[in-house]
């Protein structure tokens, strides 16, 4: 029964993916296929029967650290447009981003220098506070919005992982191989895939669907202050208010408890506030990292500082404006909650299923005794197939792109980086490539997919969530363009490597 566990996994991989290409929901086959495996391994029809929901279970827990980034920054938008914080603060914004093709590359290379330093989902909350809306208001669709953070932050600055190191550390502990060489290299192939993935997505599908050629004269930030200060109502005037309507900022529909009276000024020093206050932490953040000061940051994780700061917002902003300011607060965590819950509800069963293919959740999902040999079935596969690779260069180095493709599948893209290093070191001297280059190819592979840009289940999702683009769609658009600069970036490893 064993051997029919694996196939029945690798075919429900296929029929997911299948799905996917489809447009079609993912969660019937996702469940059917956790039973079945599970049930096949066990040889127990009621052990089958526990695997999706013990698949929900372990898949919220991996996930949680996303879940609950998201319902923060849920909350507090709800609570920035119930005082009308949300358009005061983006109008400067809007100014400098003046049109869609610029709101493009402003947010592609911001979220690649944060997320390079504070890795993705940290970065995630600051920009879906502050710069996301303020692109969109300039002309940048949801989409394009999307495509920008995952492809610089959750793709390019994650493959490399150079500033923390986490990801090179991890890989080179599969066998004898040198971290910062496989970061130096690893670091060059995430920028060739970056730029060619961009390239793609972006001259490829910009046709009326990454900008809004409404809002992409340059003329358009102009037109909309001085509308505002002719005395125009702002549902005509602001294209803000037409943001709200498709963006993050639909979230909830903000304070209902009855409003305080807030001056103007009060409104002015809140919207200030709100970005200082993330930028302030950033700076922070930056310095714990780089120097001796705030050495305590390295024991807190930057998504708990995030959201801390959030909270310390949405209080502040509550308390100000809110006629019931206890009553508020709840109400937008609430919000928050429901929002995050949307986002992600859909995924997690997809999420247990892919997470049963790892020896670390599979006995949990699959209700074994403790103490037992947990299967690990996409790692086996890898494992039996690294026999069938021809001891040529270019073979070897497309077969280690597509083991970390593979192990990507997991949603996190880190947890088979000692396999990679494994890997690397058992097959690089018979092809004449140098390890921890194939070591830097398979980890850029496994970050770009998992990290993630080409599964569901990653933190992709936030980045659908906070930019109210569908998730299965976000992958669609990303696949050709990312896969197209992973082959280009293997190929040039192989040559100049």
């Amino acid at each position: 029964m064993d051997a029919y566990a694996h196939w029945f996994y690798i075919g429900g991989v296929a029929v997911l993916l299948v799905v996917m290409a489809m447009r079609r929901n993912v969660i019937v086959p996702a469940v059917v296929a956790t039973a079945v495996t599970a049930w096949a391994y066990t040889g127990s029809f009621f052990k089958g029967l526990a695997a999706p929901f013990n698949g929900l279970i372990v898949a919220t827990t991996e996930l949680l650290n996303i879940f609950l980034v998201l319902a923060v920054i849920g909350a507090l938008t709800g609570a920035m447009r119930g005082m009308d914080i949300d358009a005061r603060m983006l109008r400067p914004l809007v100014r400098f981003m003046r049109n869609g093709h610029v709101a493009f590359v402003v947010v592609f290379l911001a979220s690649y220098l944060m997320s390079l330093v504070f890795w993705p989902t940290p970065t995630l909350a600051i920009l879906a506070a502050v710069l996301i809306p303020a692109a969109i208001a300039a002309g940048l669709t949801r989409l394009g919005a999307a495509i920008a953070v995952a492809l610089s932050g959750q793709g390019m600055a994650l493959a490399s992982d150079y500033v923390m190191g986490v990801a090179p550390g991890i890989t080179a502990t599969g066998g004898a191989l040198d971290a910062d060489v496989i970061a130096d290299r690893a670091l060059v192939l995430s920028w060739i895939v970056g730029v060619v993935a961009a390239a793609l997505a972006y001259f490829v599908t910009s046709r009326g669907q990454l900008v809004v050629p409404e809002r992409a004269s340059i003329d358009r930030p102009r037109e909309v202050v001085s509308a505002v200060s002719a005395g125009m109502t702002r549902k005509e005037s602001d294209p803000l208010e037409a943001v709200k309507e498709e963006s993050i900022l639909s979230i909830g529909d903000g304070i209902s408890y009855g409003e305080r009276a807030t001056s103007e000024r009060q409104k002015r020093v809140m919207a200030i506030l709100v970005p200082l206050a993330f930028l302030a932490m950033v700076v922070v953040l930056f310095l714990s990292r780089f120097t001796d000061l705030f050495a305590v940051l390295d024991e807190i994780s930057g998504a708990a500082l995030i959201g801390g700061v959030g909270f310390a917002l949405l209080f502040a902003i509550c308390f100000l404006s809110a006629a019931e300011p206890l009553e508020a607060v709840a109400e937008n965590v609430v919000d928050g909650l429901v929002f995050a819950y949307k986002a992600m509800g859909a995924v997690l069963p997809v999420a247990g299923f892919v997470l049963m293919g790892v020896g670390d959740f599979s006995g949990t999902i699959m209700s074994l005794p403790e103490g037992s040999d947990a299967p690990a079935f996409l790692f086996d596969v890898i494992v039996a197939g690294q026999d069938h690779v021809p001891a040529w260069a270019p073979a070897t180095c497309l077969a280690l792109m597509v083991a970390g493709m593979l192990i990507g599948l997991d949603g996190s893209g880190w947890a088979g980086l000692p396999l990679i290093g494994s890997l690397s070191e058992a097959l690089g001297p018979a092809a004449g490539v140098d390890p921890e280059t194939l070591a830097a190819i398979g980890q850029n592979a496994a970050s770009w997919t998992g990290g993630g840009t080409l599964v569901v289940w990653s933190s992709l999702i936030a980045v659908a969530g906070v930019t109210g683009v569908p998730v299965v769609e976000l992958v669609r658009r990303l696949f050709i363009p990312v896969v197209s600069g992973l082959v280009v970036a293997t190929l040039a490893a192989g040559v100049f490597f």
